[in-house]
C-alpha cells in the first residue's frame, strides 16, 4: 500500500473518480472489520479476518457436575505463540479485555470445576488431551495457541499431557475462584453460586464486539 499519497492527491482521485469520500478518510478502519484505503488512487476494501469463531459444546448436568447451560467455546488457533514469553501475550491479551487475576500453570488432573466464576484458558505452550464435561462429556486435544472459555459448573481435567504444557488462566472482572470436585455436599451451594453469576460483558479475546456476547445470552 503506497502510505505517500498525500491529502490533496486522494482528494484528486477522489473526485476523479466520483466517489463522496471526504478526502480526509484515508485507510480509516470500519468497526476493526473493514478497512477503506487507497491504492495508487484506486479505492478498494481490505479485509480484516482476525476474529476466530469459537466451537461450542453444551455439557449436561450428569448428578455429579451441574456443568452449565452455556457452551464451552473453543477458539482454535486463536494467538500466536512465537514470541519469547508467550504467556505473557495471552496474559496481555486477556487483561484488555477485562479477565483478570490470572496465574500460570497447568490443568489439575482430577476432575473439577468452579461456581463462583467463569475460567478462561490460553494454551501458551505444548499440548494435552483434556477431558471437558465430566465423565459423560467429551475429550479434547488441545495445543499452543488455542483458547478455552469454560462456564462456571462445567467439570475439566487433564488426563494426559507434554512435558512443557502450560495455560494461563482468567476470570472475569478478576473475580475469585473456588475448587469443587463433584463431591457429596457440595450442592445446592453450588448451584445458586453458578445462578447467581453475571454474564461477561467482554470476551477474553476481543472485548465487547467478540464472539462470546453474541452466544453466552
Amino acid at each position: 500500500m503506497n502510505m505517500e499519497l498525500g491529502r490533496e492527491e486522494v482528494g484528486r482521485v477522489a473526485e476523479q473518480a466520483g466517489s463522496r469520500l471526504r478526502p480526509a478518510v484515508f485507510c480509516k478502519p470500519i468497526l476493526a472489520i473493514v478497512a477503506i484505503c487507497f491504492t495508487r488512487g484506486t479505492l478498494h476494501m481490505a479485509q480484516q479476518s482476525d476474529v476466530t469463531q469459537p466451537e461450542q459444546f453444551i455439557f449436561k448436568d450428569d448428578g455429579a457436575f451441574p456443568n452449565s447451560r452455556l457452551p464451552l467455546l473453543l477458539y482454535r488457533r486463536a494467538l500466536a505463540t512465537d514470541s519469547k514469553d508467550p504467556a505473557s501475550t495471552f496474559e496481555q491479551r486477556f487483561a484488555a479485555n477485562n479477565w483478570t487475576n490470572s496465574w500460570r500453570d497447568g490443568v489439575y488432573s482430577f476432575p473439577h470445576y468452579h461456581s463462583t466464576s467463569h475460567e478462561v484458558l490460553g494454551v501458551y505452550r505444548g499440548s494435552a488431551k483434556l477431558q471437558l464435561g465430566g465423565e459423560h462429556g467429551k475429550t479434547f486435544d488441545v495445543m499452543a495457541s488455542d483458547v478455552i472459555v469454560i462456564p462456571a459448573g462445567v467439570a475439566h481435567q487433564n488426563l494426559d499431557a507434554s512435558s512443557d504444557f502450560g495455560v494461563v488462566g482468567a476470570y472475569p472482572g478478576g473475580r475469585q475462584w473456588d475448587l469443587l470436585r463433584g463431591l457429596t455436599g457440595e450442592r445446592p451451594k453450588a448451584d445458586r453460586n453458578i445462578a447467581a453469576l453475571p454474564l461477561p460483558d467482554d470476551d477474553p479475546l476481543y472485548g465487547s464486539q467478540g464472539p462470546l456476547g453474541r452466544i453466552w445470552q
